[in-house]
């Protein structure tokens, strides 16, 4: 893989232990930084049977998510007390210690990494930066639930926002990292099947009378 990115001209790191996963940090070309992980099989897949790429070489699924915070304390109650994640590890990364959260079943795709950087300055949106951090939820009744229990925390919020494809909650933890709550239904098999599901630009109704400005502003895939 790291001789994949390096062919196509991508600047990569060097295979590394971070927090007892075998990674690989690199830039995509508009230089936002990702890390391919070992995950050892943990957790379940949906492999792509068009794929030109073996499934025993496909990229399973994302996670885990690193955030960078000043501060832990307040962020660390809020992703405890209000969103039920468990303590399960802390490790030094080149960047600085790091405090693992898991959810559910746990393993890779189900934990975030708080990273602590007390001297960095706060991140500004822009080409290469991420919006926020989506967490999921089953059904329309569990995000209801959620939006009481902000609600009960005193912890301001969105309000659920219709998305077509899901619905959203959204608020933002201590130290102003947005955080999204979305549901897996009805799913982004609501308007094509599933057989052809990424073959063709599928927008959702509010955005349709803007898809010729979309379009003409997609750089197209390889």
């Amino acid at each position: 893989m790291e001789a994949n990115l390096t062919d196509e001209g991508l600047a990569t790191g060097e295979v590394a232990d971070i927090g007892g996963y075998a990674s690989l940090d690199f830039e995509d070309p508009e230089g936002q930084r990702l890390r391919l992980v070992r995950d050892g099989g943990k957790g379940g897949s949906h492999p792509w049977a068009q794929s030109p790429v073996p499934v025993e070489h496909q990229i399973r699924g994302l996670g885990p998510i690193v955030i960078s915070v000043p501060d832990i304390t307040n962020t660390e109650a809020v992703v405890t007390k209000v969103m039920n994640m468990r303590k399960a590890r802390d490790y030094v990364s080149p960047e600085g210690q790091v405090h693992v959260f898991e959810m559910g079943e746990g393993g890779p795709a189900a934990e975030l990494h708080v990273l602590v950087q007390p001297g960095l300055a706060p991140a500004r949106q822009g080409a290469g930066a991420v919006h926020h951090v989506a967490f999921r939820a089953p059904d329309q009744e569990t995000l209801h639930q959620w939006t009481a229990r902000l609600a009960e925390f005193r912890l301001p919020s969105s309000g659920e926002v219709e998305r077509y494809y899901f619905r959203s909650l959204y608020f933002r933890e201590p130290n102003g990292i947005l955080f999204e709550i979305a549901t897996d239904g009805p799913g982004f098999t609501a308007d094509e099947p599933l057989e052809t599901l990424g073959e063709s630009l599928a927008l959702p109704p509010f955005l349709e009378p803007k898809r010729a400005s979309i379009e003409a502003g997609l750089k197209p895939l390889k």
